[in-house]
């Protein structure tokens, strides 16, 4: 490997917006909230990520949420050579598929059956088809602000890059799909059950973030997610729980473990796939035997399953462990305190929603709590100090409306680290102001 240059990852920024659509595969990547190049990164090691400069950082995107173990864990590399010795894809069953799916179920006994897919996008479309398919219904109610992934039926004031673009509805999504699609307020059940009111009989699913994760980490408050299953059972409704990211990440059965509610169809992603691509969908016994083969409801994909994808599933659900879970608790809350605590030295206005091994720092005065008090905050005030911090050796999300996370290769110390790179940068931030 040649060693690295400076300027490197301006030189593939400008390269690569010659061939890829903005000069990135994932509209985020492209720091457009945040001004700026992205570093291209080389390779990453623990709780560190390198660039083609040579600069280290230390990491709390986390591929976005699957590196619960860190980066270029031993045991799951040792794991995938071998499995990749044995071949990469072969279009058929195998034990792998089997195995994964009973640790699934046994961390997360909603559910029953499972369907291994590629991405958290197909999980989505796939069990809103099923749904659909299982009521006799069109409709779906889904919430500001939570993303869902880039299905037509999902792009309707989504968050996550839809809101750091400035894209809430994408061109291309059709009124009669659109139509279909009706919006909530999240942690509102008002708005709910006025929702249920005037489409009755007509709601084939209502699809949620149990802990949202796509407009900023908004934890639901309290009732909101027992008055949606509440709402569901009344109406005949399909309650889906999307985990992509909460899934396995705040409890070792997820946010449904962790607030006490079960839902009928759940969306998993991220972790499952121990960093390689990865999605699922599972449920109800009942509802998942429509699944082509067993029923009508037809999904398909050459390469669910694939056996790498299988083996690094398996492996960072099988490193779970309570330790683990206490252990990110607590640097969490540390990370989370550091933050606010720097914000106050420095008198700026910033909310920090935690939960676990996820956080988002907001700058507003105002408590964050829904899609409409997430965007009201400074998202200026976000990029000056995500900036700064990149400066600094830290990698936060690059944009207001993500997530931190955290992960069992970080350390006290990292996020020490973090918490010096915040108050340093918030101290910047006020000189300036006080400049201006």
């Amino acid at each position: 490997m040649s060693p690295p240059k400076r300027g490197a990852s301006a030189r593939l920024f400008t390269k690569a917006q010659r061939i890829l659509p903005g000069g990135v595969d994932s509209p985020v990547r492209a720091f457009s909230a945040v001004g700026g190049t992205p570093p291209f990164i080389r390779r990453a090691r623990g709780a560190r990520i390198m660039d083609e400069d040579g600069r280290s950082y230390v990491d709390f995107v986390m591929s976005w949420g699957p590196m619960i173990h860190g980066h270029a864990q031993p045991g799951l590399t040792a794991a995938l050579a071998d499995a990749a010795a044995r071949g990469t894809s072969f279009g058929a069953p195998t034990s792998l598929e089997v195995e994964l799916g009973l640790a699934v179920r046994r961390l997360m006994p909603s559910v029953e059956r499972v369907r291994f897919v590629s991405s958290g996008t197909e999980a989505t479309m796939s069990a809103l088809r099923l749904a659909r398919a299982a009521s006799g219904r069109d409709r779906v109610i889904k919430f500001a602000g939570c993303y869902h992934g880039h299905g037509d039926a999902f792009l309707v004031q989504a968050g996550s890059g839809a809101t750091t673009l400035g894209v809430p509805t994408s061109p291309g999504v059709s009124r009669a799909v659109a139509a279909d699609t009706l919006v909530a307020r999240y942690n509102d059940l008002t708005s709910v059950e006025k929702l249920f009111r005037v489409h009755r009989n007509r709601v084939a699913a209502l699809i949620v973030e149990p802990l949202a994760g796509n407009m900023g980490v908004v934890p639901p408050g309290p009732g909101f997610l027992e008055g949606l299953r509440a709402l569901c059972d009344q109406h005949g409704t399909i309650l889906i729980f999307d985990e992509v990211i909460s899934g396995f990440r705040v409890s070792p059965g997820g946010a449904q473990e962790r607030f006490g509610v079960r839902p009928d169809l759940t969306c998993l992603g991220k972790i499952i796939g121990g960093g390689l691509p990865v999605g699922a969908y599972g449920g109800r016994k009942d509802l998942m035997e429509q699944v082509a083969p067993a029923g009508p409801v037809y999904q398909a994909g050459t390469l669910s399953g694939n056996p790498l994808a299988m083996t690094a599933g398996y492996w960072a659900l099988s490193q779970l462990s309570p330790a683990l879970y206490a252990r990110l608790e607590r640097l969490g809350r540390r990370l989370a305190t550091g933050l606010a605590d720097a914000a106050r030295q420095t008198g700026l206005d910033l909310q920090v929603n935690a939960h676990g091994s996820v956080l988002t720092p907001f700058f507003t005065a105002h408590p964050v709590y829904d899609y409409a008090s997430a965007t009201r905050t400074d998202t200026a005030a976000y990029a000056r100090f995500f900036r700064g911090m990149l400066t600094r050796g830290i990698y936060p999300p690059p944009s207001q409306f993500e997530a931190w996370f955290l992960s069992g290769a970080h350390t006290t110390r990292h996020v020490d680290l973090a918490i010096e790179a915040a108050r340093a940068t918030m101290r910047a931030m006020r000189r300036a102001r006080l400049r201006t």
